[in-house]
Protein backbone atom coordinates (compact mmCIF):
# COMPACT_ATOMS: atom_id res chain seq x y z
CA UNK A 1 0.00 0.00 0.00
CA UNK A 2 1.24 3.46 -0.76
CA UNK A 3 1.78 6.35 1.61
CA UNK A 4 -1.31 7.29 3.64
CA UNK A 5 -3.00 10.38 2.25
CA UNK A 6 -4.03 11.62 5.70
CA UNK A 7 -1.77 10.59 8.57
CA UNK A 8 -3.23 9.50 11.90
CA UNK A 9 -3.78 12.57 14.04
CA UNK A 10 -1.93 13.54 17.19
CA UNK A 11 -3.60 14.38 20.51
CA UNK A 12 -3.84 17.98 19.33
CA UNK A 13 -5.35 16.95 15.98
CA UNK A 14 -8.07 14.62 17.31
CA UNK A 15 -8.64 15.85 20.86
CA UNK A 16 -8.43 14.04 24.19
CA UNK A 17 -11.64 11.99 23.75
CA UNK A 18 -10.60 10.36 20.48
CA UNK A 19 -6.98 10.06 21.58
CA UNK A 20 -7.96 8.16 24.74
CA UNK A 21 -10.57 6.07 22.95
CA UNK A 22 -8.05 5.00 20.32
CA UNK A 23 -5.62 3.91 23.01
CA UNK A 24 -8.27 1.88 24.84
CA UNK A 25 -9.40 0.16 21.63
CA UNK A 26 -5.80 -0.54 20.67
CA UNK A 27 -5.09 -2.16 24.03
CA UNK A 28 -8.26 -4.25 23.78
CA UNK A 29 -7.41 -5.44 20.27
CA UNK A 30 -3.67 -5.89 20.95
CA UNK A 31 -2.72 -3.34 18.30
CA UNK A 32 -1.48 0.17 18.07
CA UNK A 33 -4.27 2.74 18.47
CA UNK A 34 -6.61 2.14 15.52
CA UNK A 35 -5.71 4.35 12.58
CA UNK A 36 -9.38 4.49 11.59
CA UNK A 37 -10.04 6.49 14.78
CA UNK A 38 -6.98 8.70 14.46
CA UNK A 39 -7.56 9.49 10.79
CA UNK A 40 -11.33 9.99 10.88
CA UNK A 41 -10.92 11.72 14.23
CA UNK A 42 -9.24 14.64 12.47
CA UNK A 43 -12.81 15.74 11.65
CA UNK A 44 -14.03 15.71 15.24
CA UNK A 45 -17.74 16.36 14.74
CA UNK A 46 -18.07 13.90 11.90
CA UNK A 47 -16.06 11.29 13.81
CA UNK A 48 -18.32 11.43 16.86
CA UNK A 49 -21.43 11.10 14.72
CA UNK A 50 -19.88 8.21 12.81
CA UNK A 51 -18.78 6.50 16.02
CA UNK A 52 -22.28 6.76 17.48
CA UNK A 53 -23.84 5.39 14.28
CA UNK A 54 -21.32 2.56 13.90
CA UNK A 55 -21.58 1.61 17.57
CA UNK A 56 -25.34 1.18 17.26
CA UNK A 57 -24.70 -1.65 14.81
CA UNK A 58 -21.50 -3.12 16.15
CA UNK A 59 -21.04 -3.85 19.01
CA UNK A 60 -24.44 -2.53 20.17
CA UNK A 61 -26.67 -3.97 17.47
CA UNK A 62 -29.53 -6.42 17.36
CA UNK A 63 -27.66 -8.91 15.21
CA UNK A 64 -25.51 -11.41 17.09
CA UNK A 65 -21.84 -10.41 16.93
CA UNK A 66 -20.98 -13.61 15.10
CA UNK A 67 -23.45 -12.70 12.33
CA UNK A 68 -22.16 -9.13 12.15
CA UNK A 69 -18.58 -10.31 11.86
CA UNK A 70 -19.41 -12.73 9.02
CA UNK A 71 -21.03 -9.85 7.14
CA UNK A 72 -18.18 -7.41 7.84
CA UNK A 73 -15.54 -9.94 6.84
CA UNK A 74 -17.43 -10.63 3.61
CA UNK A 75 -17.62 -6.92 2.82
CA UNK A 76 -13.89 -6.64 3.57
CA UNK A 77 -13.22 -9.49 1.15
CA UNK A 78 -15.47 -8.13 -1.60
CA UNK A 79 -14.03 -4.61 -1.35
CA UNK A 80 -10.43 -5.77 -0.96
CA UNK A 81 -10.16 -3.85 2.32
CA UNK A 82 -6.98 -5.07 3.95
CA UNK A 83 -7.59 -2.77 6.92
CA UNK A 84 -11.07 -4.12 7.68
CA UNK A 85 -10.07 -7.73 6.99
CA UNK A 86 -7.14 -7.50 9.39
CA UNK A 87 -9.14 -5.68 12.08
CA UNK A 88 -12.14 -8.00 11.90
CA UNK A 89 -10.23 -11.28 11.83
CA UNK A 90 -9.43 -10.64 15.49
CA UNK A 91 -12.91 -9.34 16.26
CA UNK A 92 -14.40 -12.34 14.48
CA UNK A 93 -12.40 -14.71 16.67
CA UNK A 94 -13.69 -12.90 19.75
CA UNK A 95 -17.23 -13.31 18.40
CA UNK A 96 -16.77 -17.07 18.16
CA UNK A 97 -15.63 -17.59 14.58
CA UNK A 98 -12.86 -20.11 14.04
CA UNK A 99 -9.91 -19.40 11.75
CA UNK A 100 -11.40 -21.91 9.30
CA UNK A 101 -14.71 -20.03 9.26
CA UNK A 102 -12.96 -16.69 8.87
CA UNK A 103 -10.99 -18.04 5.91
CA UNK A 104 -14.17 -19.61 4.46
CA UNK A 105 -15.88 -16.19 4.31
CA UNK A 106 -13.78 -15.48 1.20
CA UNK A 107 -15.26 -18.58 -0.48
CA UNK A 108 -18.77 -17.21 -0.05
CA UNK A 109 -22.12 -18.81 0.45
CA UNK A 110 -21.40 -21.90 -1.64
CA UNK A 111 -18.61 -23.08 0.68
CA UNK A 112 -19.38 -26.13 2.77
CA UNK A 113 -20.05 -25.66 6.46
CA UNK A 114 -22.34 -22.64 6.61
CA UNK A 115 -25.71 -22.84 8.31
CA UNK A 116 -28.77 -21.76 6.33
CA UNK A 117 -28.80 -18.47 8.27
CA UNK A 118 -25.11 -17.81 7.54
CA UNK A 119 -25.66 -18.57 3.83
CA UNK A 120 -28.49 -16.05 3.83
CA UNK A 121 -26.30 -13.38 5.44
CA UNK A 122 -23.63 -13.99 2.82
CA UNK A 123 -26.21 -13.90 0.00
CA UNK A 124 -27.61 -10.61 1.26
CA UNK A 125 -24.12 -9.15 1.50
CA UNK A 126 -23.15 -10.34 -1.98
CA UNK A 127 -26.35 -9.03 -3.57
CA UNK A 128 -26.09 -5.65 -1.90
CA UNK A 129 -22.45 -5.34 -2.89
CA UNK A 130 -23.09 -6.42 -6.47
CA UNK A 131 -26.32 -4.58 -7.22
CA UNK A 132 -27.08 -2.19 -4.34
CA UNK A 133 -30.39 -4.06 -4.11
CA UNK A 134 -31.93 -7.35 -3.04
CA UNK A 135 -34.02 -9.69 -5.14
CA UNK A 136 -37.58 -10.27 -3.98
CA UNK A 137 -36.68 -13.87 -3.16
CA UNK A 138 -33.74 -12.83 -0.98
CA UNK A 139 -35.87 -10.21 0.76
CA UNK A 140 -38.59 -12.80 1.47
CA UNK A 141 -35.99 -15.20 2.89
CA UNK A 142 -34.48 -12.41 4.98
CA UNK A 143 -37.86 -11.36 6.42
CA UNK A 144 -38.58 -15.00 7.29
CA UNK A 145 -35.33 -15.09 9.28
CA UNK A 146 -35.08 -11.60 10.81
CA UNK A 147 -37.51 -9.06 12.22
CA UNK A 148 -37.89 -5.65 10.63
CA UNK A 149 -35.35 -3.86 12.83
CA UNK A 150 -32.71 -6.55 12.30
CA UNK A 151 -33.29 -6.34 8.52
CA UNK A 152 -32.75 -2.59 8.59
CA UNK A 153 -29.62 -3.05 10.66
CA UNK A 154 -28.21 -5.67 8.30
CA UNK A 155 -28.74 -3.45 5.24
CA UNK A 156 -27.09 -0.52 6.99
CA UNK A 157 -24.24 -2.71 8.26
CA UNK A 158 -23.35 -3.81 4.73
CA UNK A 159 -23.58 -0.26 3.38
CA UNK A 160 -21.63 1.18 6.28
CA UNK A 161 -18.71 -1.20 5.90
CA UNK A 162 -18.65 -0.66 2.13
CA UNK A 163 -18.44 3.09 2.78
CA UNK A 164 -15.74 2.62 5.40
CA UNK A 165 -13.72 0.28 3.17
CA UNK A 166 -13.90 2.83 0.35
CA UNK A 167 -12.75 5.64 2.64
CA UNK A 168 -9.87 3.64 4.13
CA UNK A 169 -8.72 2.48 0.69
CA UNK A 170 -8.89 5.99 -0.82
CA UNK A 171 -6.90 7.33 2.14
CA UNK A 172 -4.38 4.44 1.90
CA UNK A 173 -4.78 3.61 5.61
CA UNK A 174 -2.61 0.56 6.38
CA UNK A 175 -3.76 -2.13 8.84
CA UNK A 176 -2.94 -1.51 12.49
CA UNK A 177 0.28 -3.15 13.66
CA UNK A 178 0.21 -5.60 16.53
CA UNK A 179 1.66 -4.29 19.78
CA UNK A 180 4.83 -5.90 20.99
Amino acid sequence: MSTPRIAPGSLRDVGPFTWALARVFGRRSGTEPPAVFLVLGRHRRLFRGWLHFAGRMMPGGRLPRRDSEIVILRVAHLTGSEYEATQHRGLGRRAGLSDIEIDRVADGLDADGWSDRERLLLRVTDELYGTSDLSDATWADLRAELDEEACLELLLLVGHYQMLATTLRALRVPPDRLRR
